[in-house]
């Protein structure tokens, strides 16, 4: 099928996490299954020095209307790689700034507006460049592209035959603006109902994302059932269990090209299920990295690669931790994120002295230090989607402590000492003492090293890939597909 990939962000170009990760590992799957996939993003200032200054053009100049003026983009030829062609629309004043939603002042106030006019210049491009059959939208940022095919452009005869597929990837973040912004961006106000766009008074992006595709998917199955619950829908929960027969939770996978501990270029050994040795070296220079050279052999190494958000469960994190000190554990946290929780992590660290150490700073390489040298890592989120820590940390025998929520708990077995099976440990109450509780059973385990091993091989046994996944997203392209077709 011709897929057109509609996204904020994409790797190797700009990214800020899981969605780019996951928009550009899954095109290339597509392509290498058969699909004709074209991928539309902004020409942010980082894509600009990834691809260079002096792009061609594929399209010298697109107009778009607003609700006083024009603003004019032209669509950058990002070339091919892995079979999937790139492009970028480019609008300096829109794009051409250092963040790709906001800056140290918070989120851009034109938010609306910048991603409007991505939404309108990807549906103008896709009519010179070639309609495809199936519009994948990720996240608010690119959901009014359904919104737009299905009120301005519902009568053009170049886009009359494309379905549109919405991926939500955190339905935490919607894209909620003011009500005027229906008239901004030049929209009927018949799409500004509580069956359309608005949402509690606000014109809603990803509101509008859900009403107007054709499929829904999310990035797991346990996720796509928490998001029709008051607890988990972000206030969606009512749209989504009116959509709840065109959604479909499909798991991530991950790029084993770049987390293998037998090939892993950043590691300091290289290590395999049959061949274990090289954790042991990967453990060793890991507490160097940190600091902690004084950690003995049979203490466990808990780690943590995470934001440091309410989302991912830090106040829990922080509230277990004199339970933690009073067990035989170190503890690495690697991360950034809200200014409140990095000083609590902080300060935990001050307090804990050659047992816990942290590090308030994203770094690629160590990341993949914290994956091969803990023997645990710890992921408490209040609400995970999917998660990519806990799968990828299975491949590199550290087993997951988790909390039972989305794709935490779609992707960790219990483990059952009586039968051998289980990858992790799973808590399941959003308290302090639950996770504590959960470390004990694995510390417990970790103790006899027979049985250890064997979690730990069964974790690395797992095979999270993304060909599954991609012949998932391709049935769901061929429901969209019919069920535009019926809707003529």
């Amino acid at each position: 099928m011709r897929i057109a990939m509609v996204a904020s962000e994409c790797v190797p170009f700009a990214s800020t996490g899981g969605l780019g990760e996951v928009v550009g590992a899954l095109s290339a799957e597509l392509a290498r299954q058969g699909h004709e996939v074209t991928v539309y993003a902004p020409f942010y200032s980082a894509v600009r020095d990834a691809v260079g200054h002096d792009q061609k053009a594929a399209i010298a100049s697109i107009t778009i209307p607003f609700e006083h003026s024009n603003r004019f983009a032209r669509v950058v030829d990002g070339g091919r790689r892995e079979g999937v062609q790139f492009y970028f629309i480019d609008c300096p004043e829109m794009f051409g700034r250092e963040g790709l939603y906001g800056g140290p002042g918070g989120e851009y106030g034109d938010n609306w507006e910048r991603f409007g006019l991505f939404c309108r210049a990807v549906l103008e491009a896709a009519k010179q460049l070639g309609a495809p059959e199936i519009f994948h939208l990720h996240d608010w940022q690119a959901a009014m592209t359904a919104v737009y095919l299905r009120t301005v452009y519902l009568g053009d005869a170049a886009l009359r035959e494309a379905a549109a597929v919405l991926t939500i990837h955190n339905a935490g973040y919607q894209g909620a603006f003011a009500a005027e912004t229906v008239e901004r961006l030049l929209l009927p106000w018949a799409a500004y109902t509580p069956d359309g766009v608005e949402h509690y008074g606000r014109f809603n992006f990803l509101k509008g994302g859900i009403v107007f595709s054709d499929q829904i998917t999310t990035v797991s199955r346990r996720y796509a059932e928490e998001l029709q619950t008051e607890e988990f829908g972000a206030s969606l929960d009512g749209v989504l269990r009116w959509r709840r027969g065109d959604l479909r939770g499909i798991l991530n996978g991950v790029d084993y090209s770049e987390w293998d501990p037998a090939k892993d270029g950043r590691l300091a050994a290289h290590y395999t299920s049959e061949r274990l040795e090289g954790k042991r070296a990967c453990r060793a220079d890991l507490l160097h990295a940190f600091g902690l050279e004084d950690v003995e052999d049979g203490k466990a190494v808990i780690g943590m690669v995470s934001r440091l958000a309410h989302q991912k469960g830090i106040d829990l994190l922080a509230g277990a931790a004199d339970g933690l000190d009073a067990r035989d554990v170190a503890v690495v946290i690697l991360g950034t994120g809200e200014a409140y929780y990095e000083g609590q992590m902080r300060a935990w660290a001050a307090r804990r002295p050659g047992r816990v150490a942290v590090q308030v700073r994203y770094d690629d390489v160590l990341a993949h230090k914290v994956t091969a040298g803990a023997d645990m890592v710890l992921m408490p989120s209040r609400y995970e989607p999917c998660g990519l820590n806990q799968m990828c940390a299975m491949r590199y025998g550290t087993v997951p402590v988790v909390r039972a929520t989305g794709g935490l708990d779609d992707t960790v077995d219990e483990w059952t000492a009586e039968t051998g099976t289980g990858t992790g440990f799973k808590f399941a109450d959003a308290t302090s003492g639950a996770l504590v509780a959960a470390v004990d059973r694995a510390s417990g385990v970790f103790a006899d090293r027979e049985q250890w091993t064997r979690v730990m091989r069964n974790g690395m046994a797992k095979d999270f890939n993304w060909a599954d996944a991609a012949r998932e997203y391709g049935q769901v392209y061929e429901e969209a597909a019919r069920h535009r077709g019926s809707r003529g």
